[in-house]
């Protein structure tokens, strides 16, 4: 099987040399262990391998996490953290006794055990970077470098890609970027994502809340599917997943802990006071929302009505990948306001502001960049807007609004 190279890889160990541990955290089956045990072959250094997905370490390490640490020394790969938080304290002791940069590279599936654990023991020890699922740049062997609406660099780029027409856009959006079946270790992506579901998913929900029942939480993260760009409305999947609005709160905090979705929230401030409070609920993957609402084929995903939103909800991860891919959080969010006035995604960066329309059209009307003008009173300048788009080329409607093809970003 093929090792299809992660962006990530310069950057974590950049940061290995410089931190005494880096935590890679990120939802199951993105390829952090992958990488890792890739890279522990590259250094050469003797580094211990761990998983406490293994029940007898994962004993030990919540159980005697001195004796875990006697058995195994630094430098160290520990797989799967979350289950031991017992370790971090030790971490840092050693840490805080010897400053080896790289000692300790660690990973999680549960965001936000471990970010506890660190919060406790480990700030200013510790470097976060999170994986998703394959990026287009990663699949197709491109540069990755974070998204950026600069003309003289997007069309540098575009030297550099093959186009792609709104079939093969809406391929990449229907196959997703699970490192499995982008290789062909899997070859039956429905019978993938089946198990993804009720293995990964469904045992990290019952890790995390105790119980839960199975067919309640297929409905629920169907329902959420369905939902995807869209604001979030609690009632709407609490009703249609038959759970209280209670629950449904507690289930989505979940599945955004174990990084399976991820909000835009509203972009607001003092002069712009009209806005929404609203996020809208985005997944990392969208080959997961294509099969969690049964679509077949990318031709059926193409036409159906939820076409335009899937296509939005690709595009802004494929925005949000491109940073965290070079170890940086994003300033991401979206603009509604009490009139309806919408903007699908607006970047903050350096005091200025970039809007950005995701439409599903190779030819944009100028007047979708209308809209832009309602954030210019904003106190942040509003710098160059676009329109991301199935175009087969990058273009302009003038020398501040762009046509951006989404296979560019």
């Amino acid at each position: 099987m093929p090792y299809i190279q992660r962006a990530m890889e310069q950057t974590f160990k950049q940061l290995s040399s410089e931190y005494p541990a880096v935590l890679l955290t990120g939802p199951r089956q993105t390829g952090k262990t992958t990488m890792l045990e890739k890279l522990m072959k590259e250094e050469n250094v003797g580094r211990t391998y761990v998983t406490l997905d293994d029940l007898n370490d994962r004993e030990m390490a919540k159980n005697d996490p001195k004796a875990f640490f006697q058995i195994n020394k630094p430098p160290i790969l520990i797989d799967e953290a979350q289950y031991a938080p017992e370790l971090f304290p030790y971490i840092k002791i050693h840490i805080d006794k010897n400053h080896n940069a790289g000692d300790f590279w660690i990973t999680g599936s549960q965001v936000f055990r471990l970010m506890r654990g660190v919060q406790e023991s480990l700030a200013g020890r510790m470097c976060l970077l999170t994986m998703h699922s394959l990026s287009q740049s990663e699949i197709y062997g491109l540069q990755t470098q974070p998204f950026e609406l600069n003309i003289d660099k997007l069309a540098e780029r575009a030297k550099t890609v093959k186009s792609a027409d709104i079939n093969e856009i809406y391929g990449r959006v229907f196959n997703g970027g699970m490192p499995a079946l982008i290789s062909k270790k899997y070859t039956d992506r429905r019978a993938f994502y089946s198990s993804y579901v009720s293995t990964y998913i469904d045992r990290d929900v019952r890790d995390i809340s105790g119980t839960v029942d199975s067919l309640k939480f297929l409905r629920f993260i169907t329902a959420a599917a369905a939902l995807t760009g869209q604001m979030l409305n609690i009632k709407t999947l609490a009703d249609a997943s038959q759970i209280d609005q209670q629950q449904a709160k507690a289930w989505l905090s979940i599945l955004e802990t174990l990084g399976i979705i991820f909000y835009l929230h509203p972009y607001s401030n003092n002069v712009l006071k009209r806005t929404v409070s609203k996020p809208r609920l985005y997944f990392h993957d969208t080959g997961l929302v294509a099969h969690l609402i049964k679509w077949n084929s990318s031709e059926t995903l193409m036409n159906g009505a939820m076409s335009g939103a899937i296509l939005e909800n690709f595009a802004v991860a494929e925005i949000i990948k491109s940073y965290h891919n070079c170890g940086i959080e994003p300033c991401v969010y979206y603009y509604r306001d009490k009139d309806a006035k919408e903007i699908d995604v607006i970047m903050e960066s350096d005091g200025k502001l970039y809007p950005i329309e995701i439409k599903k059209t190779s030819t944009p009307a100028p007047q979708l960049i209308r809209v832009f003008n309602v954030i210019n009173k904003s106190p942040y300048i509003r710098s160059t807007g676009a329109v991301l788009c199935t175009s087969d080329k990058l273009s302009a409607f003038n020398s501040d609004n762009l046509i951006v093809p989404i296979w560019l970003v």
